[in-house]
Parts: structure tokens; C-alpha cells; sequence
């Protein structure tokens, strides 16, 4: 594992980063009609983050499992549904193409997220455990079983890369902004995998309780604290700039996972809640 040192101009906040708790070895998230629970107990850990803003070229998703790039939208109203998916999922699928040489991209939809009041918007609260949406056995089940049903009489794939194209549109500065760690930081063994399942009922015991694993919809991970993690943000985003990271890539011999999470920055005071839009993709290569 080898990572690069950042040069002098390069400035760090201290942000406090809710990690697995190491004693919290069975993860399972159970999510009922109108309810839902989460067997992972969890701990905080301050941590140094870096602005990338000084060095944002030189990131690449294939190196460092994460982008910054300039990609202004059509988009008028991120809050509306209907231009979102009109004019936004296109965008997004096409950018994938274009940007990854991918020979099919299948959006999973957006996420709107909120760091005050999510519910005024039908966004969700900031995402704010150290995680990784799709983990390998996730990301994998989940690939195969979007490809079946986007791509029934399709000649298949021999790699596929699950991605999130994220993007602020309310105004600078971010209360909530984003954090990233470089994939090189990152040991191959750590990860553990956070188990959804879709049920009738909540568990009386999540923990203890025997599952149906046939009700397991997808899986991801989440990690315990490391001081070796090197963490990255890039303040004042604007509704023109977009971070494009990497769930999941079946091909290891590139940055395959990138381990994120919302932290709060203790340098902003602002009245304006982070707004954002995430889209969650697969790109096929055959």
C-alpha cells in the first residue's frame, strides 16, 4: 500500500468521522414497511481531511478511485422528478459512456439528500457513516441482476464498475460536504459486509434472529477506524462540478472501492443546508 505525500500547500480540517465500532462484527439492515433498523453500533474518530482543492487534477478514478470534474447539467429544478429523469439520468448515463468507454450504463435512479429538514424535499439526511454502498458480493448480485433485466437476450459482460456521480446544487459553502478516501490508503482485507434485507416485520432480536437470505436484496461495507486512511474533500462546490467515484469494479487491477461519507466542517457557519444529487450506475464492458 503506497500513497503519495501531498505537497505543502495543501491544508487539512478536522473532521469527526463515525466509523464500525471493531467489536460490531454481524452486520445486517433490516427495512420493514414505514420502519427499519441497523444491527452496527458505531464510534467517532477525528480525523485530518484535506482540501484537494490545491491538487484536484491530479486526481484520477482509476488511481485514487475518485474524480472532481467540471460537468454543467440542462437541469433547471434538481428538486423535480420528472426533469431529473427526463434530462438528468441521460446526462449522467451518457457522461459514463463517453468517460469510462463503457459499452452499457443502467442508472439505478437519484438520490436527493439534505443535511436539514431532507423530508421538505423528499431527500434523504446526509449520509453520514463510513461506508461503501456496494460491497464485492453486492455490487456483484446486484450487476447481474440489472443486467438480466435491462439486457435479457444481451451477450453479457466481462467487467463491470459501479459508480456514484455526485453533485451539490445549493449554493456555496457546504455545511455537509463530502469525504473521500484514497482507495491507495485502503487495505485489500478491511471491509466488512452490511446486509439489507426487505421484510414484513422488523426482528425482534436483528442481531440473533435466523434471516431468510433469499430476502437479502444487496449488500455493502463498512469500516472500522484506520490511522493509515487518507481523506480528502473539496469545499465550495458549485452546481456546475460534479465528484465521480467508484463503488465497486470487478477489475482489481485498478482503484476498485472508494470508502466516503458527509462529514460536518467545522470551519462553515452557513444557513443554507447542503443540497445534492446522487446517481448510482452500473457500466458493462464486454
Amino acid at each position: 500500500m503506497t500513497t503519495v505525500s501531498p505537497p505543502e500547500q495543501v491544508t487539512s480540517v478536522p473532521g469527526e468521522l463515525h466509523y464500525l465500532a471493531p467489536d460490531s462484527t454481524v452486520l445486517r439492515r433490516f427495512t420493514a414497511p414505514g420502519a427499519s433498523v441497523n444491527t452496527g453500533r458505531y464510534e467517532s474518530h477525528v480525523v485530518p481531511i484535506r482540501n484537494g482543492r490545491a491538487v484536484q487534477e491530479s486526481f484520477r478514478i482509476d488511481v485514487h478511485g475518485f474524480e472532481i470534474l467540471r460537468q454543467p447539467s440542462a437541469v433547471k429544478e434538481f428538486t423535480d422528478t420528472s426533469e431529473v429523469n427526463a434530462v438528468y439520468i441521460p446526462e449522467v448515463v451518457e457522461f459514463i459512456k463517453r468517460h469510462t468507454g463503457a459499452d452499457e450504463v443502467v442508472s439505478r435512479g437519484a438520490v436527493l439528500r439534505r443535511s436539514a429538514a431532507p423530508a421538505e424535499n423528499a431527500s434523504q439526511p446526509q449520509a453520514a457513516l463510513v461506508h461503501i454502498d456496494y460491497g464485492p458480493e453486492g455490487a456483484a448480485m446486484t450487476a447481474a441482476r440489472v443486467y438480466a433485466e435491462q439486457f435479457p437476450d444481451g451477450p453479457g459482460y466481462s467487467r463491470v464498475l459501479a459508480t456514484s456521480l455526485w453533485r451539490v446544487f445549493s449554493p456555496p459553502p457546504q455545511d455537509w460536504p463530502l469525504a473521500l478516501c484514497d482507495f491507495r490508503s485502503v487495505r485489500e482485507t478491511e471491509g466488512l459486509a452490511n446486509q439489507l434485507y426487505f421484510v414484513d416485520r422488523l426482528p425482534e432480536d436483528p442481531l440473533t434472529e435466523p434471516v431468510d437470505e433469499s430476502r437479502m436484496v444487496t449488500s455493502g461495507s463498512e469500516f472500522v477506524y484506520s490511522p493509515e486512511h487518507e481523506w480528502w474533500y473539496f469545499p465550495d462546490m458549485t452546481r456546475d462540478e460534479i465528484l465521480f467515484f467508484v463503488f465497486n469494479d470487478s477489475d482489481h487491477t485498478r482503484a476498485w472501492r472508494v470508502v466516503h461519507t458527509a462529514f460536518r466542517d467545522p470551519g462553515v457557519e452557513t444557513s443554507t443546508p447542503r443540497h445534492s444529487i446522487e446517481v448510482r450506475s452500473f457500466a458493462y464492458f464486454r
